[in-house]
């Protein structure tokens, strides 16, 4: 399937919350939600306004923000949870409830039949108030398949926007995905949106597939905070999207995701992981000799994503055992000094054999740089005194 047309739901406001540092205040909310309309997500979705008092004041300051992204909200297959959300003045209604065996057993009781019963009375419900409704199973992968079409087929007769598709335990494998998400495209006219957990490192996997297979919008979380180990986070979705064809996320403004990783960071109080997708300090780190010339002649000989339009710079670290004279060259170049290309070969030995004996720094290659062209020998003592 074509992958030119697909929506991000971006779920930081919703499943983000349920990560176990997020405290998000009101402000803080609709801080994250400017920054993912800037960014350009088509839709984003809010914590239930049953959550709480302040989830229901929360819900109708972000529906009145007049973003230019479609405002959701995440409610329980219930009337009194759908009239609830709709008096937020929110964009569209997402209904869930589970249909794997262990859910009807031990969460809400209820037969298969009765879970449609239940789907079609709310779903009409939320189409008669005119607004967007999207019906999605719960622990979609440990359900019987034919449960979850005989559900989706019920909706879509009656005109649901969206159905969704929930590894809501991380259990699930790309090929997997793109077998239910292909058998469902084949039996519904609505649209489609998967929502993957990542407990088992499947969360961007399992959204590439579902989007090949036909599904038409993926949640996402920035950094992937969620409940447990979070779902696909926006970034590594980008990521991936990006090494498939830069063209398919044109749409989007990525520089920006540098801005949301640090302020939803900040907000839950962790650290952008060293090789986060784009944003980690290493996602543009080169060391290896052989890496470093490649890189310097052709980027794309090392990188599949372009730094310059995530709004990003490579960094070729070349104070190091492993480092090579063509890297050194560069740096020497890079300092204005004009050396041999036999006195940078010896440098770079020395260099090699210096990092052999202790870490040694930027400042200290430099070092030995200057000291070549100034006709004296590099002490490596010096710094130290």
């Amino acid at each position: 399937m074509p992958l030119d047309n697909f929506c991000i739901i971006e779920s930081t406001l919703r499943e983000g919350e349920q990560f176990v540092g997020a405290n998000f205040t009101t402000e803080q909310k609709i801080e994250i939600a400017r920054l993912l309309d800037a960014f350009g997500v088509e839709c984003i979705e809010l914590t239930s306004p049953l959550a709480s008092p302040q989830s229901f004041e929360d819900a109708k300051t972000i529906a009145g923000l007049g973003l230019k992204c479609r405002v959701l909200t995440h409610i329980r297959c219930r009337i009194e949870d759908a009239a609830r959300a709709i008096e937020t003045g929110v964009d569209g209604v997402d209904i869930v409830i589970g249909t794997s065996s262990r859910l009807r057993q031990f969460s809400h009781g209820k037969s298969i039949d009765e879970i449609i019963e239940m789907a079609l009375k709310v779903v009409e419900y939320v189409r008669n108030q005119g607004l967007e409704v999207r019906f999605s199973t719960e622990d979609s992968f440990r359900s019987e398949r034919e449960d979850l079409f005989r559900v989706y087929e019920a909706v879509d007769s009656i005109g649901v926007d969206r159905v969704g598709i929930a590894d809501t335990v991380g259990v699930a494998a790309p090929h997997q995905v793109y077998e239910i998400v292909s058998e469902l495209r084949s039996r519904v006219k609505c649209d489609i949106e998967f929502h993957g957990h990542n407990d088992s490192g499947c969360a961007i996997a399992n959204a590439y597939e579902a989007l090949r297979a036909g599904a038409t919008h993926v949640d996402t979380s920035v950094l992937g905070i969620g409940e447990r180990n979070g779902i696909t986070p926006l970034g590594g979705l980008i990521a991936r999207l990006y090494a498939t064809d830069p063209a398919l996320v044109r749409k989007y403004n990525l520089p920006l995701l540098g801005k949301l990783d640090t302020t939803v960071a900040r907000m839950v109080g962790v650290h952008i992981p060293f090789n986060n997708y784009i944003t980690g300090v290493t996602a543009f780190t080169h060391k290896a000799g052989i890496h470093a010339k490649a890189i310097l002649n052709d980027p794309t000989t090392y990188e599949i994503l372009d730094p310059k339009d995530f709004g990003m710079t490579r960094y070729i670290s070349i104070a190091h055992r492993l480092t090579g004279w063509n890297a050194i060259k560069n740096r020497a170049e890079q300092l204005g000094l004009c050396l041999e290309e036999e006195e940078i070969k010896e440098i770079t030995a020395q260099i090699k054999a210096l990092a052999d004996q202790k870490p040694i720094s930027l400042d200290d290659v430099d070092e030995m740089l200057r000291s070549r062209v100034n006709g004296r020998m590099y002490n490596p003592t010096r710094n130290q005194e």
